[in-house]
């Protein structure tokens, strides 16, 4: 039977989001015959653990469903027998990169990619606990339902599945490596806030993401359609294409990946958000088949983005993405050049390539990252009160913020480079203890 990893990374409460993925999971097991693991891989302090205890526990008995839910202690356990088995250089940076002590979307991500493949999982299907789905005449709307359709199949055939195809025939034979789709509600990054008070410094937060040599009218489209997903429209009927899918129009809350995932990992860095979307673009740029369907869930902020404490730790973590993008804007660049020349001769990507793209990048003149802090800066003054004191804070810690940004990157060739070992030594460790499950 095909096993499926449904994967849940939480560091805060979301008793209500447990139970609709284990709907989700149950879906996929009853209508296509698969064993679906949900994996649930919680960073949220004690209290919350047990109230997702009891959560996992509540979930309805359902035919080839099996839990597993693991805190940081449990993670670091199957981390330490995969990279003792992998045998890889600097074991300990190893164990740091998939589980810092700070918050790493990308290492999360990497954690549930790393364990469903202890678990046999052939693919992996990522939510995040701050979304929700979208319902039609009360049913929930189950993005897995378009993923099973067509993940890991050959393009030729998932194109029976889907509502049309825009993909080049001679890509026919190469298999479906991701399927996604996006979100509709607020904003995926909390600044909704400064475009409804400015929206000229609005454009000013938002184009500095972009290559610094792009046009006014390149960045002002850009600055049009970010962090919008699909909108607010609700979902009212189903529609899949089949082709090389943007990367502007799916999101990580709701995405699911085959192979790619298990050749190159996801950059590591530390609050930095956007770290965990790099495998949406090499799979664009290798020219892998993907699905984008219709299923979009239902984005909402936390009650924590709206504390002071939260509010700066999230404003900072967009700043680090925008230093983050001067090296991933050219590893996208040396990426979209390379092409189909990322694969190799049985189709798969090249992890070697991609080591030495981020290598390389990490030689760039940093002046680009200093101008965009100081626009930044003033982005930030111009606005005032609390942002005020985010520009304080990052004044305070811009070299730390523009050396972590460089070696965000370093780390990340280090991991892809390792990614091999690590995934081999994860097949090998053998079945993990199930929190739940039902036969």
């Amino acid at each position: 039977m095909r096993r499926i990893c449904l994967t849940l990374p939480t560091n805060r409460a979301c008793p209500e989001t447990i139970a609709a993925i284990g709907e989700e999971a149950a879906y996929a097991a009853a209508h296509f015959g698969v064993e679906a693991h949900l994996l649930i891989l919680d960073s949220s302090d004690t209290v919350t653990f047990a109230e997702h205890t009891r959560a996992v526990a509540a979930l309805p008995d359902a035919a080839h469903i099996v839990v597993h839910h693991l805190d940081e202690a449990a993670q670091r356990d199957v981390l330490r027998d995969v990279i003792d088995r992998a045998e890889v250089a600097k074991p300990e940076l190893m164990l740091d990169l998939m589980l810092p002590d700070r918050l790493s979307y990308g290492a999360c991500t990497n954690r549930a990619f790393l364990i469903a493949r202890a678990l046999g999982c052939e693919s992996v299907h990522r939510r995040d606990s701050d979304s929700r789905y979208q319902s039609v005449d009360g049913e929930p709307v189950f993005p897995v339902h378009h993923e099973l359709m067509s993940l890991g199949k050959p393009a030729r055939e998932a194109a029976h599945g889907v509502s049309e195809s825009a993909l080049d025939p001679r890509l026919a034979d190469r298999r479906v490596a991701m399927v996604g789709s996006s979100f509709v509600g607020e904003l995926s990054v909390d600044i909704g806030e400064i475009q409804r008070t400015d929206p000229d410094v609005y454009y000013d937060v938002v184009s500095l993401w972009a290559p610094e040599h792009w046009s006014d009218a390149e960045k002002r489209a850009l600055v049009e359609e970010s962090f919008r997903g699909a909108g607010t429209d609700p979902f009212e009927r189903d529609h899949a294409l089949l082709g090389l899918v943007d990367p502007m129009r799916v999101d990580m809350c709701n995405i699911s990946f085959h192979g790619v995932h298990e050749r190159v990992p996801l950059p590591p860095a530390t609050d930095t958000i956007g770290s965990d979307y790099f495998l949406i673009h090499l799979v664009h740029d290798a020219a892998l088949p993907g699905v984008l369907h219709n299923r979009n869930i239902v984005n909402y902020y936390t009650g924590e983005r709206r504390t002071d404490a939260g509010f700066l730790a999230y404003q900072t973590r967009y700043a680090k993405f925008l230093l983050s993008m001067l090296y991933f804007n050219h590893i996208y660049d040396r990426m979209a050049e390379a092409g189909e020349d990322l694969l190799d001769e049985q189709g798969h990507v090249r992890p070697s390539v991609i080591a030495e793209f981020a290598r390389q990048s990490t030689a760039l003149d940093q002046a680009e990252n200093v101008r965009r802090l100081d626009r930044l800066d003033a982005a930030h003054r111009t606005l005032g009160g609390r942002y005020a004191d985010v520009a304080d804070h990052l004044a305070a810690h811009r070299e730390r913020l523009l050396d972590e940004a460089r070696r965000d990157i370093e780390d990340f060739a280090l991991l892809t480079e390792a990614w091999q070992p690590l995934m081999r030594a994860a097949q090998d460790i053998g079945p993990l203890p199930a929190t739940g499950s039902s036969a």
